[in-house]
């Protein structure tokens, strides 16, 4: 059974992680997100705790982006 406090709406989740909600919607399409969509009305629903994972997962500096100097050589 959800906990529906634990979830967030779209608009919510965009503000949450700084985007617009088309952003959020496509994130979410694409598996970028997790999703839950609401049984009673179909509303997309988002676990805060998974929107700071993501928040955490991005402002980790990945060993796999190269830095502008690090392709110049």
């Amino acid at each position: 059974m959800y906990k529906f406090n634990e979830y967030v709406l779209t608009s919510e989740a965009a503000e949450i992680l700084g985007v617009c909600p088309n952003t959020i919607r496509a994130w979410a399409g694409n598996g970028t997100i997790p999703v839950i969509k609401n049984p009673a009305n179909g509303y997309r629903m988002f676990r805060r705790c998974d929107l700071e994972d993501f928040l955490r997962g991005v402002s980790e500096p990945s060993q796999r982006i190269r830095t502008c100097t690090q392709q110049r050589h």
